[in-house]
């Protein structure tokens, strides 16, 4: 077994491409032929799967690791993909973070596409995601790639792959996520590669683009703002050290905002996250400098961008002085309302982990809505799509253009918005205090268990069949839905739901992440809200609520 092992190792190191990942391998299997095989062990004990994610995982050697060897066998599957669906002779376009790898893997990529008679185009340096979702359908490529671990740590990376025409439903919109089966045969023809030695590879060939993508980018931005709306709106901008800040200051520039005020420290692309655990605006801490640098500019609102730009967080002035954190749901009620009240027309859509709020604006305003499973290649395939949004800060606000979310474009109608309550004496905080008396007070949270052992998720999941609770926080549970057989309108996943009542109303949704080690539980409480300084009792009953929920919870999964 051990020696298996080192044999399958040294197989490896003789192809790979990149002098790190071979000279860490080297050194682990000297460790091994000492004795200690553990790390070699982790490092092949299997392979990176690619699934409607893509694929995501750490930096490093081994076909369990994300390393250019595992890069250059996505990209001649997905190339072998596109020729066996006539897609030959299309472009691909492919885009990259500041992460560390992130260019090798999309010159890696490109080389692949051309050597295998595909045209490739590579964005002209780090951007964000949302660059290359537009670059799909603007320049009509018949696929993209997009290299980057989002919002995870430092030490991961990813590869997120795009499909410029309707699959398996040619009349899906293009420039979206992969979904089932594409995943699956795109996996395919990655497990049919042979050696790496018989992947070709070219060494010049694909287009470096120019600016013209961004600036056309930029110029489509402006279309989701209202003309002649007011740009009064003083903003405090993160980056989060990833790629953000440059199209950012870009389109608020373009837009005629204020310049936004910069956290220094994070402002510039750094792929170790220096000043953060975890580089996502919704991970405790994170926000920190955001805040002290809002404490000196007494800004109107705080907008943050995750490192890739494709998420935007939004924060608003507490009632001590401080600032408070938007939940995703509070911040697609906004943007939802104000595209209502701008004129917007079209289906407005959400996953079935977001706040119900949703449907309640969508249905007071006479617009269809939709219900979708978790991320957004499910969302951007909603016919009619006008609007769609996740709790997880991701939102499309410009569907024909961009067919996924947009940190940057839900930053400009944000900052829109706070604009147009601010002429008028009023603040974010005010219009979700009139949506909860409209609506009842939306109330939701999350229960995100981090494992370094995948079995305890298996074992929580387990439990929760077995035994489903029939009972939180002294709520019945009315109705229990397992996901995994299908929902309705929505395709098996590994989830389930839980519908409770006992004077209001209350949801919980249960599924593992997709992209990261977690087991998460989505929670959400309806109160009513009943005469003046009701929408603050609400707050208060609501918060009692979810943390009983999730206490109970914890318990009947088996996680306390």
């Amino acid at each position: 077994m051990q020696q298996d092992l080192i044999d399958r190792a040294r197989a490896w190191l003789a192809e790979d491409p990149d002098p790190d990942t071979r000279a860490e391998l080297a050194g682990l299997i000297k460790t091994a032929e000492d004795g200690d095989t553990a790390a070699l062990a982790a490092r092949f004990g299997g392979t990176l799967q690619f699934g409607t994610a893509g694929l995501r995982g750490e930096l490093g050697a081994g076909p369990l690791r994300m390393n250019r060897a595992v890069v250059i066998r996505a990209a001649a599957g997905l190339a072998a993909f596109l020729k066996a669906r006539g897609r030959g002779d299309g472009l691909v376009v492919i885009g990259y973070d500041a992460r560390h790898k992130s260019a090798d893997f999309a010159r890696d990529t490109a080389a692949v596409m051309v050597a295998a008679g595909l045209r490739a185009a590579v964005l002209p340096r780090p951007l964000p995601t949302p660059v290359l979702a537009f670059a799909i359908r603007h320049l009509g490529a018949v696929a993209g790639v997009e290299v980057t671990a989002s919002h995870n740590p430092p030490r991961d990376n990813g590869y997120k792959v795009y499909l410029g025409w309707g699959y398996p439903d040619p009349a899906a919109p293009a420039g979206s996520q992969i979904v089932s089966p594409a995943d699956g045969e795109i996996a395919a023809e990655i497990a049919a590669i042979g050696s790496l030695d018989g992947v070709p590879r070219a060494d010049s060939g694909w287009d470096t683009l120019g600016d013209e993508v961004l600036d056309a980018y930029l110029a489509r931005t402006d279309a989701v703002l209202t003309e002649g709306s007011p740009r009064t709106a003083r903003v405090v901008y993160t980056a989060m050290h990833g790629v953000g800040k440059e199209v950012l200051t870009a389109a608020f520039a373009r837009a005629g905002f204020p310049a936004p005020v910069l956290v220094a420290e994070q402002a510039e692309p750094d792929p170790d996250f220096p000043t953060v655990a975890f580089p996502n605006p919704e991970e405790p801490g994170a926000m920190d400098l955001a805040f002290a640098t809002a404490r000196a500019a007494r800004p109107d609102i705080v907008i943050a961008n995750d490192p890739d730009a494709d998420r935007c967080a939004v924060a608003v002035p507490g009632p001590d002085g401080g600032w408070r954190m938007l939940s995703g749901d509070e911040v697609g009620a906004l943007i939802a309302v104000h595209l209502v009240r701008s004129g917007a027309r079209g289906t407005f859509a959400e996953s079935i982990v977001s706040s119900s709020l949703l449907a309640r604006i969508a249905g007071a305003a006479g617009l269809p809505y939709a219900q979708t499973l978790t991320g957004f290649k499910w969302i951007a395939r909603v016919e009619g799509l006008r609007f769609g949004y996740e709790e997880a800060l991701g939102y499309c606000v410009d569907p024909d253009g961009v067919r996924d979310k947009d940190g940057i474009t839900a930053a400009l109608l944000v900052a829109e918005l706070a604009s147009v309550l601010k002429e008028r004496g009023r603040t974010l905080t005010d219009l979700l205090d009139e949506l909860a008396v409209e609506h009842g007070l939306h109330a939701t949270d999350q229960l995100s268990v981090r494992v370094d052992d995948l079995g305890i998720i298996t074992a929580a999941m387990d439990r929760l069949r077995s035994a489903p609770p029939t009972e939180l926080a002294g709520l019945t549970v009315t109705r229990a839905d397992d996901l995994a057989g299908g929902s309705g309108s929505l395709p098996p996943t590994d989830g389930l739901r839980y519908f409770l009542d006992g004077g209001f109303r209350a949801r919980v949704i249960v599924r593992p992440s997709g992209t990261e080690p977690k087991l998460k539980c989505y929670l959400e409480v309806v109160v009513p809200v009943d005469g003046t300084g009701g929408t603050a009792r609400a707050r208060e009953r609501a918060a009692e609520v979810l943390a009983a929920v999730k206490r109970d919870l914890s318990v009947a999964a088996g996680l306390h």
